[in-house]
């Protein structure tokens, strides 16, 4: 008896409640992976010291996000730190090679902190672990150690959560930390440059007020007067515009770079004032950013990001404020 030849095929309509499920249940998800969207980027900044870096970072962890079995994810903090920090250890291995290769000193790209875009910053230890200093001295780490060092500081993440994000022992974790926190330790004492509380807002304007001053002013012998003898004045311009090509050291030489710096690039500019990397800075149009540290009343170090491939996600952070 011959075969009868296959009808065309029929779909069974599927009920609109199971639409509806699938809606919500792809809301509910997006609504995780928003949720811990900030801690995702200050992870991944902090590990990076690059905002740009970081926000790829946090798109390819979506892309994963949305591919993922969701039934499988027990706890989506906890799912979404891991692939974020293995994401930026891949990143960390080329980025060295990148560093390697920089036109001058290298500075983190500035970040505004004061909307909560990097995590609580409550405390000074939470400031920290986004300053410039710090995000400078953990690039001698290895990735590893950074990971571990960065959960550890700026997140508290205990030593088991951690072997649980790295895929390690909770006694490897331990002896990491150890290692990663004896180099940053060493290094600070190695530069004189302790962990630091920054002085008051009202204090902070005044003192930076006289220095500008006196350095717009080019007034050579008030502005070194308010410099400590080890000064040090960092400028990054990446090679993209005009800049230091290594730290410039001590009093006398910082006061002429300084006045020579504000006259060239700030000039007749307006000078704002916003909370970047967790301490007051000045901003320069859109053109560069000024960050001062003092040390009993005076200045110790100055800072100066003019790359302006550094300044681009600072400027959209500030459109949008």
């Amino acid at each position: 008896m011959a075969r009868r030849p296959p009808g065309p095929r029929t779909f069974r309509a599927r009920p609109a409640s199971y639409a509806a499920a699938v809606i919500t249940h792809r809301t509910a998800s997006d609504a995780d992976f928003e949720e811990n969207r900030p801690r995702m980027f200050g992870i991944a900044y902090r590990m990076l010291g690059s905002a740009a870096e970081a926000e790829d970072t946090v798109q390819d962890a979506y892309l994963r996000w949305a591919s993922a079995d969701r039934e499988e994810i027990e706890h989506p903090g906890a799912w979404l730190a891991k692939v974020v920090t293995n994401l930026c250890l891949n990143t960390l291995t080329s980025a060295r090679v990148r560093r390697e290769a920089y036109v001058g000193p290298w500075l983190p790209e500035p970040v505004l902190t004061g909307d909560g875009a990097l995590g609580p910053l409550e405390s000074a230890e939470q400031r920290d672990t986004v300053s410039m200093a710090l995000l400078v001295l953990l690039e001698q780490l290895t990735p590893v150690e950074r990971a571990v060092y960065v959960l550890r500081e700026a997140f508290a993440y205990s030593h088991r959560e951690i072997a649980e994000v790295l895929d390690l022992t909770e006694a490897n974790c331990r002896q990491l930390y150890r290692r990663a926190a004896g180099k940053v330790a060493a290094d600070r004492a190695a530069g004189a440059r302790e962990r630091r509380s920054a002085p008051d807002p009202e204090r902070w304007r005044s003192l930076v007020e006289t220095f500008m001053t006196a350095a717009r002013g080019g007034d050579l012998a008030r502005l070194e007067g308010l410099l400590t003898a080890d000064v040090r004045f960092v400028s990054d311009g990446g090679g993209v515009v005009s800049a230091a090509l290594r730290p410039i050291l001590g009093r006398e030489k910082v006061a002429r770079f300084a006045i020579g710096v504000l006259k060239k690039f700030a000039g007749d500019l307006p000078v704002g004032v916003a909370e970047i990397n967790g301490v007051p800075a000045l901003l320069f149009g859109d053109t560069a950013v000024l960050l001062v540290e003092f040390e009993n009343g005076l200045v110790s170090e100055v800072s100066t990001v003019l790359n302006p491939e550094k300044l681009e996600f600072l400027q959209r952070q500030l459109s949008h404020s």
